[in-house]
């Protein structure tokens, strides 16, 4: 069982009128949709991260699946200790990690009817996960990307690299397909018959691009939401190093042309 809200308030936190104001417009939003919301975070060697990213996420949430990827750290250990499903991907990839955690909710007798995305390393703000799926139950949305572009980011969060890539890669999405993104940020939440429908394949640096550029021509509902990003706990697997920064833009530019 996930830790409940309040036992996270009263034990991690000063319970505090913020806390409870965040709380009770939870539990309001709550009340207000039926639909089942599960939760992806693939993660790498994030047991510094992982149990404030479960903390905060909101109660709306049915299931919260963390898929290890690899992690030589206790991450696997700390994330079923915070309440959430653990799952294993030996087989090292943002991607990878992600597609698992689609066949396990694929494998539910009762499948989620949105399912959100996000990292494990603390730089998204999980509480903004209500926002994010606002759209999508409220205007017949298929899917609501989290920019961090349009949104607030702290200081050193978003290096040159990832800035840039952003910046081509959303121009080239506009200039072939004529879909208006300014973010691939992680932080991202779908119809889970439409994430079906995308028929998503890519397993490794290419993952969030793939699905932008499949809803484009799908022509999905698409809908973009300004969102916090802060410094990660730990240091990136791709955009802290120059091997990762590398592949990372060479792969969207091949997704973005290979789809063409």
């Amino acid at each position: 069982m996930r830790t409940t809200k309040i036992q996270i308030l009263v034990h991690k936190r000063r319970l505090n009128l913020s806390h409870l104001t965040r709380t009770f417009a939870t539990a309001n939003f709550i009340m207000q949709t039926t639909q089942i919301i599960d939760v992806i975070i693939p993660a790498l060697n994030e047991e510094g991260a992982i149990a404030n990213v479960i903390g905060d996420i909101p109660d709306i949430v049915r299931d919260i699946v963390v898929v290890d990827n690899g992690s030589s750290d206790a991450t696997m250990q700390v994330a079923r200790e915070a309440g959430a499903t653990v799952l294993s991907e030996e087989e090292r990839g943002y991607g990878a990690a992600c597609l698992k955690g689609i066949s396990h909710l694929m494998a539910k007798s009762v499948r989620p009817d949105t399912v959100v995305f996000l990292d494990g390393d603390y730089s998204d703000y999980p509480e903004d996960l209500e926002q994010i799926v606002r759209p999508i139950l409220t205007d017949d949305i298929d899917m609501v990307i989290g920019s961090r572009v349009t949104g607030t980011s702290q200081k050193g969060s978003l290096t040159v690299p990832q800035r840039f890539g952003n910046w081509l890669a959303t121009f080239l999405l506009r200039l072939i397909y004529g879909y208006r993104f300014t973010d691939l940020g992680p932080f991202r939440a779908i119809r889970f018959d439409k994430l079906l429908q995308l028929n998503m394949t890519d397993r490794n640096y290419g993952w969030t691009v793939e699905m932008q550029i499949k809803a484009a021509k799908q022509k999905l509902a698409c809908q973009e939401v300004p969102v916090k990003y802060r410094v990660r706990i730990g240091k990136s697997k791709v955009s802290g190093t120059v091997k990762g920064s590398l592949m990372a833009g060479y792969k969207i530019l091949y997704l973005l042309f290979r789809h063409v």
